[in-house]
């Protein structure tokens, strides 16, 4: 009886045992089935095979690009042509006439792990998913800003645009009298961003009207009536720090922060002013937000955006939200060195262009205080506000389309035609090609001034 026991148990606990181990090989399995990818294999070879396409560095191809034969192929940089992009086409003219910050470029390629998205088909599907506006994105754009320095958050409302165009003109609605039979004036000081004019001309609304310089209505008596005015700080084309012009109960003020990043100007201290417009566009290259602290203009301001495009799309949150993280990591200070640095060097590199041309000069911008950095930081802005400083050279852009040159004429921003505005964060193959058309323009300035004095 005793024996029969012995083998009873011994039975259970072999066959126990040979159970724990099949248990444990098949969760072995299992855990290890997690760990390769599934439905996202695909997607992502698919991502790297096209992003290792070279291009001679010239060129990007894009999963979403051009096809050849059912492949991607390269999309050249301007004035490079060729299957890899690889030869420069003669006499093309410089296009300097972008806002697009892809100098960013080879910051995100070097973050390409960090950076990168992979969204399910089913991904918050159709319209009226709620929230509207990603509330974990909202948390991160809070952390950057308390990170950064440049924005007091707490006690703020967000509303989150496709770009901060939409945001400018949702900023204009909401600060618009209703029913009034005298529409707000929108005013700006000279120079100011054409897009303010061009919005607000744009609607046509009765509610209301572009009346230009907000200085000139500074000193007319009869500036009676409500006014909007836009103060764009740093300021686009020429990066200088703008205050309001208008004071008064009368006067709304919508402050457009765009470029008010540490890589592009001194942050001296936190916005704090009732609506301002940031964009993640200049940082990352996605997106918009505007911050303020009145409830009913951020109420007017959601609806407007909601029926303008039934919210923001919860892929372009995603990817705004995925690429915050990356700054957000750790100190975040390679996104902002790395801006700085090259724009920086850029900066140097025109201004020593231009250091012995008659003709042409660039704005002035001396070093100042920056909190981000917490010491003196030299320029580093996004556009050279160039001028023609010869009296017979009237029409600026003309001079420079001639040379093969294309930017913005200085009248779109409301000042006089000898003035073009010049982008300096296009991609590195656009900069060159720029700083050599310039050199150009002073060697040949240079020439025509020693024929003069033989």
């Amino acid at each position: 009886m005793a024996s029969t026991q012995i083998w009873i148990y011994f039975v259970c606990l072999a066959r126990s045992l040979i159970l724990n181990v099949l248990l444990l090989r098949n969760n072995n399995m299992y855990l290890g089935s997690l760990k390769e990818l599934i439905w996202t294999r695909r997607a992502a070879e698919e991502t790297e095979a096209v992003a290792a396409i070279a291009c001679s560095g010239h060129g990007r191809a894009y999963v979403d690009g051009v096809l050849e034969n059912g492949k991607p192929v390269c999309e050249c940089n301007s004035c490079f042509a060729g299957p890899d992009c690889s030869h420069p086409v003669p006499g093309c003219p410089v296009i300097a006439n972008s806002g697009d910050p892809l100098f960013l470029e080879a910051y995100w390629m070097e973050h390409a792990a960090g950076s990168a998205v992979v969204v399910s088909g089913w991904h918050r599907m159709g319209n009226t998913d709620r929230p509207v506006f990603s509330r974990e994105l909202q948390f991160h754009i809070r952390r950057l800003h308390a990170l950064v320095g440049n924005l007091y958050t707490e006690g703020k409302f967000i509303v989150f645009g496709t770009g901060s165009t939409q945001l400018l003109n949702a900023a204009v609605h909401a600060l618009s009298p209703d029913n009034s039979s005298d529409p707000a004036k929108v005013v700006a000081s000279i120079p100011f961003d054409p897009v303010y004019q061009q919005q607000t001309d744009f609607f046509k609304s009765k509610n209301f009207q572009f009346q230009g310089d907000a200085s000139i209505w500074k000193n007319k008596r009869n500036s009676d009536g409500n006014f909007i005015e836009f103060v764009n700080s740093p300021s686009n084309p020429d990066g200088q720090l703008k205050k309001a012009v208008l004071q008064g109960p009368q006067v709304k003020t919508i402050h457009d922060h765009g470029y008010y990043w540490p890589h592009f100007t001194p942050i001296p201290a936190p916005a704090d002013e009732d609506v301002m417009i940031f964009s993640l566009s200049k940082l990352t290259g996605h997106a918009g937000s505007r911050f303020g602290k009145d409830e009913a203009v951020y109420k007017k301001m959601s609806t407007y955006v909601t029926m303008n495009t039934l919210g923001i799309s919860k892929d372009t949150q995603l990817r705004a939200l995925q690429l915050l993280k990356v700054p957000l990591d750790g100190t975040g200070r390679q996104l902002f060195d790395f801006g700085y640095i090259t724009m920086k060097q850029r900066w140097e590199r025109l201004s020593n262009a231009l250091s012995t041309s008659k003709r042409f000069s660039i704005q002035e911008i001396e070093p100042s205080y920056c909190s981000y950095y917490k010491t003196f930081k030299d320029p580093s802005p996004v556009y050279a506000w160039l001028k023609c400083e010869r009296e017979e050279d009237k029409e600026c852009y003309t001079i420079l389309k001639d040379a093969d040159i294309i930017g913005v004429d200085g009248t779109s921003f409301g000042a006089g035609s000898g003035f073009v505005r010049l982008s300096l964060i296009n991609t590195q193959d656009d900069f060159n090609m720029l700083l050599n058309k310039i050199k150009e323009l002073v060697a040949k300035e240079d020439d025509k001034h020693a024929r003069n004095t033989m």
